[in-house]
Parts: structure tokens; sequence; C-alpha cells
């Protein structure tokens, strides 16, 4: 299914409500909560203040470059990688700037994980992969990028399919994302043909944009999230007709309503596309 604008990325957060302006009913109770926990604790003299991030920032920044990338912080803390981020970079989609004070409880959790406990491994490539198409459909060469980061050209070809990579590479490929994402390769060296041949390359294999994945926060390391970039319309309502009848059960008529189309786009749309009638065809059976 296509992700709306603005959702957030998760759904167990305080940020869901303040940041994204959701208001489930059980994202409502967590802040109020959550606001009721703390004038309680004003009120008794028991609420800790902010702190400055300083010494997180400094720790994170160690952390980084041993290659322990935000989302192995994530696993070991629970604090959500968005978050752990902002303390080192700020997040220009959102408008949002550097974290300078955080709680106390978040920074022990941060200042507590011990380098020498850790060694990088390999991590999933999705986010990796996808940064690394994202920038070559904006005209960066998959050679530059690997150069940037001090990565041999043709290995850093292969990042835009590769499954797994290291965490060290996913921080450097993450660090060189944002750097690069803002600015204009023709301005930087890079060949007007060399630039139009690397879109034409993006644009053939429907790799998105970095604006695209601004519109999806989180979605771009979430491998569960499927990319609908560059499709036609047609293909996007029958992926998406699919599937919500194969995993939500609905038929037809029904996927249509929630899709807000006609039952006779719908039809055309698996007509068009038949492998994605076909599976759906399947499902029913095997059902």
């Amino acid at each position: 299914m296509t992700t709306a604008v603005r959702e957030a990325p998760h759904h167990n957060k305080l940020t869901c409500y303040t940041d994204y302006k959701c208001r489930r009913p059980d994202c409502v109770q967590r802040y109020n909560d959550w606001y009721r926990t703390r004038a309680r604790a004003l009120a008794a003299g028991t609420w800790q203040p902010l702190v400055d991030a300083a010494p997180v920032r400094e720790h994170l920044h160690e952390l980084h470059a041993a290659g322990i990338t935000p989302h192995r912080i994530e696993q070991i803390t629970g604090i959500d990688w968005c978050s752990i981020r902002l303390f080192t970079q700020p997040h220009l989609g959102q408008g949002r700037g550097i974290t300078k004070r955080t709680t106390p409880e978040t920074a022990a959790k941060i200042l507590a994980i011990r380098l020498e406990d850790l060694v990088p491994g390999r991590v999933d490539a999705t986010g990796t992969r996808r940064r690394v198409q994202a920038l070559a459909a904006t005209g960066w060469p998959l050679s530059v990028i690997g150069s940037h980061i001090g990565m041999a050209a043709g290995y850093a070809r292969h990042l835009a399919h590769r499954e797994a990579v290291f965490g060290r590479t996913a921080q450097a490929i993450s660090a060189a994302y944002d750097e690069l994402r803002n600015k204009r390769p023709q301005r930087n060296g890079i060949t007007r043909p060399v630039v139009k041949r690397t879109r034409t390359h993006a644009a053939r294999h429907n790799w998105a944009p970095p604006k695209y994945w601004d519109q999806h926060p989180g979605a771009i390391d979430d491998p569960d999230f499927e990319p609908m970039y560059g499709l036609l319309r047609a293909e996007r309502i029958a992926q998406d007709a699919h599937w919500l009848i194969t995993t939500n059960g609905l038929d037809r008529d029904q996927a249509a309503a929630r899709l807000e189309v006609s039952r006779f786009s719908v039809d055309r749309a698996l007509r068009e596309h038949p492998q994605d009638q076909a599976a759906t065809s399947r499902q029913a059976l095997a059902a």
C-alpha cells in the first residue's frame, strides 16, 4: 500500500503525536499519559529537566566512526533511529535541526553503549541500496559515489543491488547521501552527458530520488515498504488491489472502494498487469 505523506514511521513514540500530528486514539492516549505524568512530577518536584546533548553527540560520533549505525543503536537502546540521527545531523526534509537537549534517560541509554562490546557485522542493505539509487536518480554516477567514501568504483556499482553490507559501509553511504543529495553533480565536476546517462539509467529502473523518500519518513530503511515511484497509475492500482485482496481478504468491489476507484478501474488494472491478476487468483484458490 502507498504510504500517506507525513505518515509517522512508527506509532510508539511521542513524536508521532507532536511531530506528525497523528491523532490515532492510542497515540493521543500515549501523549496524554505522558503529559499527566509530567504534570504530577512537576508538582512533586521530581521532574528531571533536559540535559545538554553534547556528550551524547560526541559519543555517537565515536560509534558512527567505528561503523555502528543508528539502526544498530536503536536495537540496543530501543530509541527510534530517527531520534538518534538528529543528535548528529539535522533532518532537512522535515526542517528539524540538531538535537541540543535531551532527557537524562535517553542520554544514559546512549552513553551506556561501549564500543568494545560491539563488533560491526553485516546489516540489511535496504537503506544503503535505496540511498545509492536515489543519488543516481539525481545524476550522481555510482562510481563517483564509491570514490566519495573511499570505495573502489567497481564495487560501488554493486551497492545498488546488494542485499547485505557491512555496518561501516551502511554508515558511510548514509553520510554521503546526506551530503550529496542537495548538491548538483554538474557543479561538482560531473559532465552533462554523464549526468544525463546516469539519470536515464535510474529512470529505466524506477529508482526513486531523495524527494520521494522525503515524502515517506523512515521508509527508506524499511524493507517492508514497497516504493511505488515510477509506476503507472494502473500498475499502482493493480499492486494495491492485489495487496488488499490477498492480505486483507477483500473482494474486488471492496478493494475498489478502499482505493477510492471504480470496480472497472480495478478490473482493467489487473487485466493490463496479468502478473498481479495471476498472483491474486492463486491466492484466492489456495484460500
